[in-house]
């Protein structure tokens, strides 16, 4: 399970996959100087409820891993929540797709 850190006061936990495919999406936005939202679904342990942040290229952000080999990218996953991340409601964690073959490092 690894954690993303927002502004040094916010954490969210995500499996180390997961994690890994946000950090290229998030990445790719901020790189073209982009702000959105990104929402997800909190944990039972938190509550159920749902998160949602404004990412902003002015506010750091950080991506801790808790394995010490990145995962294998999906490109399909990659382009499914690029897509989401450009709409009004902001990026959303989708299912992963399982057609497309994974690749190693960033896409």
């Amino acid at each position: 399970m690894g954690t993303l850190t927002y502004d040094s006061t916010l954490a969210a936990d995500f499996d180390d996959r997961t994690l890994a495919h946000l950090q290229v999406v998030i990445g790719a936005k901020l790189r073209r100087n982009e702000a959105f939202f990104f929402s997800w679904k909190d944990d039972s342990a938190i509550g159920n409820g749902r998160s949602v942040i404004w990412v902003h290229p002015s506010i750091p952000i950080s991506f801790k891993f808790f394995g010490s080999r990145p995962p294998a990218l999906n490109r399909e996953w990659i382009d499914e929540m690029l897509l989401s991340a450009n709409t009004p409601s902001g990026l959303q964690i989708t299912a992963e797709p399982t057609s497309a073959p994974a690749t190693n490092g960033e896409s």
